[in-house]
């Protein structure tokens, strides 16, 4: 039963394993392994008194146990009972001077606020245990946060390009690298939604990365707007909507002028839009209409681009004889653009 509350716990099942371990402690009361696990499980659901209740009960039962002392660190910590966590902390060190466990316990102890007077020492704490286990995602984590701390931008970055190396599903790793990439100066909307689509179908879960995706999928729906801007302006200079004296050409325009036109605005979205559509990975372009779906600003953005190109086509494929209308079409699809395109690349979708 404790082998199988086990697997129940790893995958984060953890009311059943509790259960499991419930009926296991009721049949033998000694099982140090139950009381172990039953703790974790407790920890991980925020039941920190019950946690502690459980892993003192293992430790009463095995004293030298670096397992469950290095779990009293943690749950100590979580009751912000930080003095008593660190002598945990340090016991662990004591107990299994081999594993990296207890001196990243200590190394966050001794470096996250508000206790950063021994910072230094720390600090080679988290390395000790990098050089201990150099194969773990465990101690570079610990490193990581000791970085944050420190503001130390270049240190992050290089943990989390070594936590990547291995396991390249790692989240807070993926996370803020796909976000740097991302967010890089001249990154076009469409490679940015690329990274994060391929991040995701590494890590699936992410609110994180599905949140940059849905940034990148508006991003990329904000520049239709320009394409259906270039369309209303080349109709606009077809009919020469504001001429300045004595250069206005005589009305309607031809007819083979207004299909030119026309030709040019289908390569536009064609070259502009429908193809660069296409070459977007599926999970893009699934999400592209996921957002359009749920984001109020995104029905906006593309509201806003169906007006204007819907006006660009009425000055250029109608015969007008005179400018007075396809003036008003031209100021009725550029203004509600030009009103809100200053603010609304900062909006949620």
């Amino acid at each position: 039963m404790t082998a199988q509350a086990d697997a129940l716990f790893d995958l984060e099942r953890y009311a059943d394993a509790q259960k499991l371990l419930a009926r296991r402690l009721a049949e033998d009361p000694a099982d140090v392994a139950a009381w172990t696990l039953m703790a974790r499980c407790q920890f991980r659901t925020d039941a920190d008194a019950e946690a502690l209740h459980s892993v003192d009960q293992a430790l009463a039962l095995a004293p030298e146990s670096a397992d469950a002392t290095l779990l009293r660190g943690y749950v100590l910590r979580s009751l912000n009972r930080r003095e008593e966590s660190e002598q945990a902390a340090r016991r662990t060190m004591a107990l299994s001077p081999q594993w990296w466990g207890g001196y990243a316990l200590t190394a966050e102890l001794l470096c996250i606020p508000p206790r950063q007077e021994r910072f230094q020492e720390g600090v080679g704490l988290a390395e000790e245990a990098v050089r201990l286990a150099p194969e773990t995602v465990g101690p570079y984590m610990t490193l990581w946060k000791v970085a944050a701390v420190a503001g130390d931008r270049a240190a992050m970055d290089q943990v989390e390009r070594h936590i990547l190396r291995i396991d390249p599903t790692h989240s807070l790793a993926l996370e803020q690298q796909t976000a740097k990439a991302a967010n890089a100066p001249g990154v076009r909307a469409a490679d940015a939604a690329e990274l994060y689509a391929g991040a995701l179908a590494a890590v699936p879960t992410s609110t994180s990365l599905t949140s940059g995706l849905d940034h990148a999928t508006y991003r990329l729906l904000r520049g239709t707007r320009w394409l259906a801007l270039i369309c209303l302006l080349a109709a606009g200079a077809m009919v020469n909507l504001f001429p300045e004296e004595g250069e206005a050409p005589e009305l309607p325009v031809p007819l083979g002028t207004r299909l030119w036109v026309l030709v040019v605005m289908a390569a536009i979205w064609a070259f502009g839009a429908a193809r660069r559509y296409q070459r977007l990975r599926a999970g893009v372009q699934l999400n592209v209409r996921s957002v359009l779906r749920r984001g109020k600003w995104a029905k906006v953005v593309l509201a806003q681009a169906g007006l204007a190109l819907l006006c660009g086509l009425l000055i250029a494929e109608v015969p007008w004889t005179e400018r007075t209308v396809p003036q008003a079409l031209f100021w009725t699809g550029l203004a509600p653009t030009l009103a809100t395109m200053w603010f609304d690349r900062r909006k949620q979708i």
